[in-house]
């Protein structure tokens, strides 16, 4: 390997290489490369795609935007190519309104016309006075918009007393304050004038060319104009920004001109990035030198946004984060610190692929987001060689499997042929299981073969846009390997997860291993097990030798070159492949014997396939229980944590109270150790195990010891009954020990917690004590909750996360839920809009068919208050479905403990 990145050194270097000449190719009347096929009647309203008649070339805007008041006005140009004579242009644009619009011709001849949004997602028609000509032309549009209060589109916020604006483009919301061509695939250049109070910083994706007075305390800010974009990608934000300036990103044998790094925070946090600016120069290096191509945009903004609907967002030039992502000064806690790195690694990786090479439509969403995903922690492997990074990738692809598990999931790619559905495209499928994917086939196929292919694709198609069929016939005519095309198809156009049943015969001749492939199925699913993928697989014996193959049939066998019957197999060598796997329960047996001789992301494999093996009837119980005493003691954080998930589970919903107890015990007795080693340990990873633990052991086990330990802790913290101490508790402890004291202390302690996250300026310590809330044990408490809940006193997200508490089982589960429905629709009006679609999920962790016939006749009455919920609401009955299907395993399970 000529260098520790070389994963990605060509598939991003020609992408890199592209950026760096942004002209665009397109001639006049022909459709950019890659462009979709729309077959949308002209006249009829899309619900998805906008017909292939009109494509933007230049967006020209003029806009007041002030922070202070409650909205924004101004004016647009549209420059666009008209590709067919028509009278109507499809456009986007949500809750405009529109007070002038007119056409103008490339000779300058205008044309009256009218706007009239068509349907509530924010599809537009603007009809013309008669049938123009193809070619150009441009749309003059004065028009404004109200600033959204639930963090979509152009938002405003209030914190500390200070209004900000900014701008939620991705996916389909940056229609909601500019009307446009929203679209991926509709790329376009920007040229911004934005007036807006004197003195205020303002964030774009181009560097601030001018600022000239505008009367009345105002000042007009100009922007250069952007490379070729799509609207999702726009950066927008103005308010009194504290700006912290960072020496440049100096020129290097990559890049002629140095990148000005500035970040920016609310007033009064700007000192909270240190840790992140501190970084950035190296991350952005390790790009750079690696891929030995230069950052490709003209300077770097790090904003951290107060309040974001998500994580983080790849604008470009201006990844924009949720301010207690990045706000954790110069000596964050491990696990600030490790969600820092991998939420920025992803972002800045963005700004090589992903804005370059865009997906047409959002069905396509993977080929950005899953390459960015697998290349995280490539970066920071590369940053941080011994950080245990690349196991992190391993056990997040196997996440994935739980939501891939379902009757009801999706392939990774899937058509969408509606806007209200786009945003069921970002989950652990797009995210997760395309980094499996991925890691599997480079991993099988290697470097060699794979990633030059990449980088062709890139290289053809840099600054344009490229869908799955682009993707699959440029690593077809590279790599000349029919059979990994076969695999990236089977799996990426295929949902379900893949598991392999796998059998050791022994006796005459050579021993052999019969691998027979289905679709995973637990109990109770309605799941047609009869499927087939290309399946790269590869086995482990006991002496180390590695046997791969292609497994194409429902039925292979392998014969393993040796003469002696090994002690075991395992099926999944290296943790690399995307399936689960099963034994005989012998053979399982055999294997769990030497656990400590299997590789931490063998281990997590081994942990996953055997309980899904149990989920679906396929091991004995007494197994589970061996699988998690053997995990409880690596030596590996990632794989003493990977039951506890579904021990939670088996916890809250297949055991009794009596049986609960004696499960209690045995966490005591195999985590008891582990908490003891995690504490003594300076690795990031085993205190953030530690940490994990104790909240296990306070909240499920009801551990005396943990619950005093963490009860102490928030007291002292909160200064409860005596003087604060800021450093009683780490930020990832907040959640766990805000929860034991709500429960243990009651009101005295609920009002003190009410009262301090009024005066408290900390962003994750309000959102955990919002949780915290949610969990109250006494319902005599309840009112004092519900009435914080609709207050308006919360910020959305921190409502989202008390309601998704509030639901979690205990004392108090029924009367909140029971609350919910009572006041759905109030409560639907203060979340984040783009959060709404799963709004079902507050039910995924009921067990009962009273909660699943609530479930239906709540969103039979309130579907409208939710747009694109069917899918969240599909999931989570299924969910409770197999879960009462499984409540009957208690049992079981509970006699083997």
């Amino acid at each position: 390997m000529p260098s520790i990145f070389r994963v990605l050194t060509v598939f991003m270097c020609l992408a890199s290489l592209a950026a760096c000449d942004r002209v665009p190719r397109q001639q006049a009347g022909a459709a950019p490369p890659g462009a979709p096929v729309y077959l949308a009647d002209e006249h009829e309203a899309p619900r998805g795609k906008l017909p292939s008649l009109a494509r933007p070339l230049a967006y020209r805007l003029d806009l007041r935007v002030d922070p202070r008041a409650e909205g924004l006005s101004g004016s647009a140009r549209i420059d666009l190519e008209l590709l067919r004579p028509s009278d109507v242009i499809w456009l986007h644009g949500k809750d405009l309104a529109v007070s002038r619009i007119r056409a103008v011709l490339a000779g300058g001849e205008a044309v009256a016309a009218t706007y009239e949004q068509v349907l509530d997602t924010g599809v537009a028609a603007v009809r013309l006075a008669a049938v123009v000509p193809a070619g150009e032309l441009s749309l003059e549009i004065d028009y404004a918009a109200h600033y959204s209060r639930t963090l979509v589109g152009l938002f405003k916020v209030e914190e500390q007393g200070d209004a900000y604006v900014l701008a939620k483009s991705e996916s389909i919301q940056a229609r909601r304050f500019l009307p446009g061509f929203d679209e991926p695939g509709l790329k376009a250049t920007f040229d911004w004038r934005l007036t807006v109070p004197a003195g205020y910083p303002v964030i774009g994706n181009t560097a601030e060319l001018d600022r000239a007075p505008a009367g009345e305390g105002m000042e007009t800010v100009t922007f250069a104009t952007s490379p070729p974009m799509p609207t999702y990608l726009l950066s927008l934000a103005v308010g009194p920004f504290d700006v912290v300036e960072r020496p440049a990103l100096p020129a290097n044998a990559y890049r002629d001109a140095p990148v000005p790094l500035r970040g920016f925070a609310r007033r009064g946090r700007g000192a909270g990035l240190d840790y992140i600016l501190d970084i950035t120069p190296r991350m952005v290096e390790i790009f750079e030198t690696q891929l030995e191509r230069p950052y490709p945009f003209g300077k770097l903004d790090i904003v951290a946004a107060p309040q974001w609907p998500s994580g983080a967002t790849e604008l470009s030039a201006a990844p924009t984060y949720h301010e207690q992502l990045i706000l954790v000064g110069g000596d964050p806690s491990p696990g600030e610190r490790l969600t820092l790195l991998s939420e920025h690694a992803h972002e800045i990786a963005h700004m090589w692929f992903g804005n370059l090479v865009t997906p047409p439509w959002w069905d396509d969403l993977w080929l950005k987001e899953g390459f960015a995903t697998w290349g995280t922690p490539l970066a920071l492997a590369a940053m941080e060689p011994e950080a245990g990074h690349e196991l992190a990738a391993a056990a997040r692809a196997i996440d994935a499997m739980r939501l891939d598990s379902l009757a009801s999931t999706r392939a990774i790619r899937e058509p969408i042929d509606d806007n209200e559905n786009v945003r069921n495209a970002y989950d652990a499928i797009t995210y997760q299981k395309s980094l499996g994917v991925i890691r599997m086939v480079d991993r099988y196929f290697g470097p060699e073969t794979f990633r030059p292919a990449l980088g062709r694709y890139v290289g053809r198609y840099a600054g344009g846009s490229a869908d799955a069929a682009q993707f699959y016939a440029a690593i077809a005519e590279a790599t000349r390997t029919p059979a990994l095309t076969a695999v990236f198809r089977d799996f990426v156009e295929q949902k379900g997860v893949p598991v392999v049943d796998v059998a050791l015969r022994c006796g005459e001749g050579a021993p052999a291993v019969t691998l027979r492939e289905s679709r995973y199925k637990p109990l109770g699913s309605t799941i047609d097990a009869h499927a087939r993928w290309s399946i790269p697989l590869c086995l482990r014996t006991d002496d180390g030798a590695r046997h791969c193959e292609m497994l194409v049939a429902a039925e292979q066998t392998v014969t393993l070159p040796r003469k002696t019957c090994p002690d075991w197999v395992l099926p999944n060598a290296g943790g690399d492949g995307y399936y689960r796997w099963n034994l005989p329960p012998a053979q399982w047996r055999a294997l769990l014997a030497d656990f400590d001789q299997l590789g931490p992301a063998e281990a997590l494999s081994l942990v996953d396939s055997a309980l899904a093996a149990f989920e679906a009837g396929q091991l004995p119980p007494a197994l589970v229980w061996e699988v998690v005493a053997a995990s409880a003691v690596s030596s590996a954080p990632r794989v003493v944590s990977a039951p506890l998930h579904q021990l939670q589970r088996y916890s809250r919903h297949y055991l009794d109270a009596v049986q609960r107890t004696t499960l209690a015990g045995n966490l005591r007795r195999w985590y008891g150790p582990a908490i003891d080693r995690a504490k003594a340990s300076e690795s990031p990873e085993a205190q953030l195990l530690h940490t994990e633990l104790l909240g296990l052991m306070a909240l499920e086990a009801q551990d005396t010891g943990a619950r005093r330990e963490l009860r102490t802790r928030a007291v002292d913290f909160t200064g409860f009954g005596g003087p604060r101490d800021p450093g009683a508790l780490a930020s990832e402890l907040y959640e766990a020990a805000l929860t034991v004291a709500v429960q243990d202390l009651g009101q005295d302690f609920v009002e003190h917690l009410i009262e301090l996250r009024r005066d408290l300026d900390d962003p994750r310590f309000a959102a955990a004590a919002a949780s915290a809330l949610g969990r109250v044990s006494d319902p005599e408490l309840l009112p004092t909750v519900w009435a914080l809940a609709l207050s308006g006193e919360l910020n959305p997200r921190e409502v989202s996360s008390l309601l998704h508490s509030a639901t979690a089982p205990g004392e108090t589960q029924e009367a909140n839920w029971q609350w919910i429905r009572d006041n759905f629709p109030q409560i639907v009006a203060l979340i984040p809009t783009q959060w709404r679609r799963r709004l079902p999920e507050l039910a995924a962790d009921f067990c009962s068919e009273a909660a699943l016939q609530q479930l239906r006749a709540l969103f039979n009455e309130y579907a409208e208050l939710a747009p694109g919920h069917r899918r969240a609401l599909t999931q989570t009955q299924e969910r409770i479905q197999l879960c009462l299907a499984q409540a009957g395993r208690g049992e079981v399970l509970a006699e083997t403990l």
